[in-house]
């Protein structure tokens, strides 16, 4: 028997195929007892695209043309991801904004599927997060000097000298994941803690306008970590792809729940949420001990990751979860920054049937990081004293990234009076803004830039 006998009887060409026909024509192999041997290489039935766009909820409206690019866009991608076999209801939030081809889960959107993780949903920054730490009655500029002598922005991780103690328990949980468990992954946790990245993940200081206590609260991921993780986890989506569902997206792959690789790729999502947990923790224990000072309150959420209730998966590209059973070690309400020169709000709320038991994450954008640099007038440092006036805002690679000023950002007015609007959390305090630290252009002068110069 050759190989392509087995394809004419229906069966899919694999790696099995090798190992099948030797067996086979080994033991000469016909009939009822050819069949019977065939049958643990049976492949399952394709699943087909729903025929229609599952429906979901519109918690945003276009209040000018530019939103209403954006909302048309949004909507269309959401439109093109609902079809996707494993999902069941999706939302939007206010600050949703197109990202990647269109079925691509925009930023700002929630997809629910039935027992199927897709990775392509929660993207490379796994578990994007936000924490606050209260430092009491502190001066917010000691705080944001003594935070800027600590934290690490741009690429790559820390040197080894400068690394942070790693713990033992999690490394063990590492090393037994068959997702985690290279050197790679391995050597990036260890370089990468106690880093923050780039983009728009930042280090922020202000006061409460409630309490009038300093807090700093920082934004980022799981670096090279959770990356590598991703990585991973889209090649074995697209294996079960090209097997389940070869109509579906790319982008859109997933692993089912009930295979090994699904339980494992669970359990290596947990332990990434816990390194970026530790990640954070790092920052702000180390800020809070070099002044000597004991935290009044620490509270965290992510608002990029995947979340499980029951057989049902939540992908949040950028929304942050209200409803406490997304949470197994909540300890206070939620962050949602919007940008430097306004308030991070601390905010609380209800599940709805629309909000799906999320809020917004932050103000969203509404044009490219391009469009918007084409649309300034005036050299770098002129927007940015413009736009940061009476604040104390730093670019950790002493280069200004006019990309993360606030006007790269659609309005905080509309996203807040949206969420109002929606039913998308209440607000109960806000942390008014002192200064920031952001990565800024570090590319300017990277190395390989400086040499082509010279």
């Amino acid at each position: 028997m050759t190989g392509n006998e087995l394809i004419e009887m229906g069966y899919r060409p694999g790696k099995w195929m090798k190992d099948a026909l030797e067996h086979i024509n080994t033991n000469q192999l016909e009939g009822e007892a050819l069949m019977a041997y065939l049958e643990q290489y049976k492949a399952p039935p394709v699943i087909n695209l729903h025929s229609e766009a599952i429906p979901f909820s519109v918690n945003i409206k276009a209040e000018n043309e530019l939103e209403e690019v954006n909302v048309t866009g949004v909507v269309a991608s959401m439109n093109e991801l609902m079809r996707t076999p494993t999902i069941v209801k999706g939302a939007i939030m206010p600050d949703a904004c197109p990202t990647g081809s269109i079925g691509t889960i925009p930023v700002g959107g929630v997809a629910v599927a039935k027992n199927a993780i897709h990775p392509g949903m929660h993207s490379a920054d796994i578990c994007c997060s936000v924490m606050l730490t209260d430092f009491g009655k502190a001066d917010p500029k000691a705080v944001l000097d003594a935070a800027h002598s600590i934290t690490h922005f741009g690429p790559g991780g820390r040197s080894r000298e400068s690394q942070f103690r790693f713990p033992m328990d999690l490394l063990a949980e590492i090393e037994a994941n068959y997702f985690l468990r290279d050197q790679k992954c391995i050597s990036a946790a260890r370089s990468h803690l106690g880093t923050q990245g780039d983009g728009n993940h930042f280090l922020f200081v202000g006061i409460s306008k409630n309490t009038g206590n300093t807090m700093m609260v920082t934004h980022h991921g799981s670096r090279g970590f959770g990356a590598n993780l991703f990585d991973k986890g889209m090649k074995v989506a697209e294996r079960f792809r090209r097997e389940l569902s070869p109509e579906t997206l790319k982008q859109n792959a997933w692993i089912p729940f009930d295979t090994e690789e699904g339980q494992q790729y669970w359990e290596a999502l947990q332990i990434v949420r816990k390194w970026t947990k530790k990640n954070h923790e790092c920052l702000h224990d180390a800020t809070l001990e070099k002044l000597g000072i004991d935290k009044q309150n620490r509270y965290w959420n992510e608002h990029n990751f995947v979340f499980k209730d029951g057989d049902l998966f939540y992908h949040a590209k950028g929304a942050t979860p209200l409803d406490k059973k997304f949470m197994p070690d909540i300890t206070g309400p939620r962050l949602i920054p919007l940008n430097m020169s306004e308030p991070v709000l601390i905010v609380e709320g209800e599940t709805t049937e629309d909000n799906l038991g999320f809020a917004p994450h932050g103000a969203g954008r509404n044009m490219s990081r391009t469009q918007h640099r084409k649309s300034k007038t005036g050299t770098f440092e002129e927007i940015f004293e413009l736009e940061t006036q009476g604040l104390d805002v730093r670019f950790f690679s002493n280069e200004i990234d006019i990309t993360e000023l606030p006007s790269a950002y659609k309005s905080a007015e509309t996203v807040r009076k949206q969420m109002e609007e929606y039913g998308l959390g209440k607000v109960i305090d806000e942390v008014l803004p002192y200064g920031c630290i952001m990565a800024g252009d570090w590319q300017k002068n990277a190395p390989w830039k400086n040499k082509r110069r010279k």
